[in-house]
């Protein structure tokens, strides 16, 4: 399936899926000393991800070896920021476990919805071939 029928959803649910993992490693490392907790700045790497889709003027394939160019979203790195601890803690670890949990099951409902919408495409698609 191409971009323009899933839209931002693809996207979205790619850097959802990075976001979780970075979550996880927040939660996986809330006894390590000095450990910094991290997140994802979802609006700004959807925001970008979004222009990404807008039409531009492809580049000219001239050779049928040509490679063609990427489609998805690629990395979150350039969004990554750490977070801020509301309370310090004594060995310098910024995970706050309440927090990374809350923002954990966040991401997995938003996550699951963006399934959903997807899904929902793809039922369409399947009703629209079947002619139902």
């Amino acid at each position: 399936m191409s971009n323009s029928f899933f839209g931002i959803h693809e996207s979205a649910l790619q850097i959802r899926e990075q976001r979780a993992e970075v979550l996880a490693t927040n939660l996986a490392n809330a006894d390590t000393p000095n450990f910094k907790a991290r997140d994802i700045d979802f609006r700004a790497a959807l925001n970008d991800a979004s222009e990404d889709l807008k039409p531009t003027t492809a580049m000219s394939k001239t050779h049928a070896h040509h490679l063609e160019g990427s489609t998805g979203f690629g990395s979150t790195d350039a969004y990554l920021k750490y977070r801020q601890p509301t309370q310090p803690s004594l060995d310098g670890n910024t995970v706050e476990t309440h927090i990374e949990k809350a923002q954990f099951m966040e991401n997995g409902l938003q996550q699951t919805a963006t399934l959903e919408f997807i899904n929902g495409k793809i039922m369409g698609l399947r009703g629209a071939i079947r002619g139902e």
